[in-house]
């Protein structure tokens, strides 16, 4: 590292309360989890969308739901800062995004899936993006009920990615990169 080189100070990076955080202007993206089941990767969720700005999370079906010690061990407060709702049916969420003016995308690997970095982002549209569970993906009901799919290429010989990072990146390209 070149001497001239350091960590900043949480003083110096200057971030914002969790209070004055929620009360900041959103990028219209929501996460929307289709029976996500781990606690950290919610919490996970929660913290990336915190980062990113993201106006909110709907956790579906068996997603857990705050107040959890394990969904706090990754999210670091984010629970607080990132506005979240719930909903029993993930089919229904996506319908009622749709008549919200969102348009919804699963993040999973389907015949007609777009390529991430295919999909232009457009700041000011209403984004609404399904993340599915970690063993079975987005659940077939709920691809058919959205506006489309995309997947994130990938080159290893895995055929996924964890599903939080996953999150991870799409938030990048839809929001981190402007």
């Amino acid at each position: 590292m070149p001497t001239t080189d350091r960590k900043l100070s949480m003083d110096e990076l200057a971030r914002p309360s969790a209070e004055e955080h929620l009360a900041r202007p959103k990028r219209p993206i929501r996460l929307v989890l289709d029976d996500v089941r781990s606690r950290h990767n919610v919490g996970s969720m929660f913290r990336t969308a915190d980062a990113f700005g993201a106006e909110g999370i709907v956790l579906c079906g068996f997603t857990p739901q705050p107040p959890h010690r394990e969904i706090e061990k990754t999210a670091l407060g984010a629970t607080l800062s990132v506005p979240w709702s719930a909903a029993e049916n993930t089919v229904d969420a996506v319908r009622s995004l749709q008549s919200q003016g969102y348009r919804v995308l699963a993040v999973e690997q389907t015949l007609n899936a777009v390529d991430l970095q295919d999909i232009p982002p457009a700041p000011d549209q209403q984004l609404a993006l399904v993340f599915g569970n970690e063993l079975n993906g987005v659940s077939d009901a709920v691809v058919a009920a959205c506006d489309g799919c995309l997947v994130i290429p990938q080159h290893g010989s895995k055929h996924s990615l964890n599903v939080s990072v996953c999150a991870g990146v799409v938030l990048w390209w839809f929001c981190g990169q402007h």
